[in-house]
């Protein structure tokens, strides 16, 4: 979907607020920030939200109405710049505590034209493996383990750039001016993504013991606690509130397993994977490395790219 303008927004943000409106609530929602706007121009806006399938149509002549159109409470239009104008602690949140709510809308959460996309890309991509060496193979494998574990230590904090991660991974040297903790995270990095490419194909069915492992390797080392925590954590940058409960945390993650399980395609077990444990937050710290890790675990075992 391309970016929707200013006024489009508004528009839909208006529709929303009422549940329904018709072209004449539409203009009056526009008048107090764009000014007076022609009933060409609005029509205009509604038809380009009608073709994104962001809202549909109720009604004919005079009584035509328009709603939100939302199969997927999880796929509502978002607009993050607008959202990160604003510090942590203004910006709106849905749910300051996890909402168990969320469990069903996690089917559908790809439409059945992307879905085919994204297969089609990958059978290409699978058509170009097949054509190349092992050797080749390995050494593009090798590229990709420096540049994940790389960004995703690097979305941590850690200060390595991409060539200090080079020559870490490939000498095992470390470059001077940083702590050995950082080192330690990238080293990780490696060693999970070798023990998920060892054992690729177990990642077809997920359980908790799984992603546990995940876990485990990516903080060793790092002085975290392995396995569901039994306190509260907080997330930096947002006033939502994890689970404190331990076993409210195991049901979340259980959930999310037999839903993952149950899905059709890598794609959408892939995306669940990642948002479920980075919003769930099962583990005392390393909760989103995990995440990406996972995400790659269940992309590899089904042989996408």
């Amino acid at each position: 979907m391309e970016q929707i303008t200013k006024r489009q927004l508004k528009i839909l943000e208006c529709i929303r607020e009422r549940k329904t409106a018709n072209n004449q609530e539409i203009q009056k929602c526009l008048k107090d920030l764009f000014g007076d706007i022609s009933r060409t121009t609005v029509v205009r806006d509604i038809n380009r939200l009608l073709e994104e399938n962001l809202i549909e149509k109720k009604g004919e002549g005079r009584s035509v109405r328009y709603e939100e159109l939302v199969k997927n409470e999880l796929l509502s239009y978002f607009d993050a710049d607008k959202y990160f104008e604003n510090g942590p602690d203004e910006r709106s949140v849905a749910f300051e505590r996890f909402n168990f709510d969320i469990f069903k809308n996690l089917k559908d959460i790809f439409t059945l034209e992307e879905i085919s996309e994204l297969k089609e890309l990958n059978n290409a991509y699978n058509a170009r493996i097949k054509k190349m060496p092992a050797s080749a193979i390995k050494k593009e494998f090798e590229r990709i383990t420096i540049e994940l574990s790389w960004k995703s230590s690097h979305i941590e904090g850690n200060t390595y750039s991409l060539i200090d991660t080079e020559i870490l991974i490939k000498n095992r040297e470390e470059a001077q001016g940083h702590k050995r903790e950082e080192a330690v995270m990238i080293l990780n990095h490696k060693k999970a993504l070798e023990y998920i490419l060892g054992e690729r194909k177990d990642f077809r069915k997920l359980n908790l013991r799984k992603i546990e492992d995940i876990h485990r390797i990516i903080v060793e080392g790092l002085g975290v606690q392995h396995g569901i925590r039994k306190g509260l954590v907080g997330v930096v940058g947002t006033r939502y509130k994890p689970l404190d409960n331990e076993h409210q945390i195991n049901e979340a993650v259980e959930k999310t397993v037999k839903i993952i399980n149950g899905l059709d395609d890598c794609f959408s077990k892939a995306l669940v994977g990642l948002a479920m444990i980075s919003y769930i937050q099962p583990f005392e710290d390393g909760n989103k490395r995990t995440s990406r890790l996972l995400t790659n675990s269940i992309l590899l075992a089904d042989d996408a790219c």
